[in-house]
């Protein structure tokens, strides 16, 4: 019988390559067992804000066309994604390096209760999507007269 050393960080890998298969993900290239390059997923960055009267939300997805990307909003949940594509190599062109991220992505975010779903505004301008999701009536701050009796 073999004695072979145990390893957690090969069974974290293993677990990792078996989470990748479950999503569909790509497993990471490997060289001598050792990776040979991270890749993230591309993911827009967004800004999350709120004044009195709504929450705003702002995602930049540069190089994205407007048909390329879809907001649904479903049982509380409003949902961003689309695709950014990659530009089709040309002959005769050197690519020194690539940095910028490409494929579909996908962004989830779940509203309060005080959103009113049915005023939902999205508007796409300049690799910019800016949602507008107004608050509810009942959301707003109501002053109450006080009278001194």
């Amino acid at each position: 019988m073999t004695l072979v050393r145990w390893d957690p960080f090969r069974e974290l890998e293993d677990m990792s390559d078996r989470l990748n298969r479950m999503f569909n993900r790509p497993a990471l290239p490997k060289t001598n067992g050792k990776e040979t390059m991270v890749v993230a997923d591309w993911v827009p960055s967004v800004d999350v804000t709120e004044s009195e009267g709504e929450y705003q939300i702002k995602a930049e997805i540069p190089d994205v066309k407007k048909e390329d990307v879809k907001v649904t909003l479903e049982d509380g949940v409003l949902t961003i994604q689309g695709e950014r594509k990659q530009e089709k190599e040309e002959k005769g062109k050197k690519y020194h390096r690539v940095e910028r991220s490409y494929g579909s992505f996908i962004r989830s975010f779940t509203l309060p209760d005080l959103v009113d779903e049915e005023k939902v505004k999205a508007e796409f301008k300049d690799g910019v999507l800016n949602l507008q999701l107004p608050k509810s009536e009942k959301a707003k701050p109501k002053a109450i007269e006080v009278k001194v009796g």
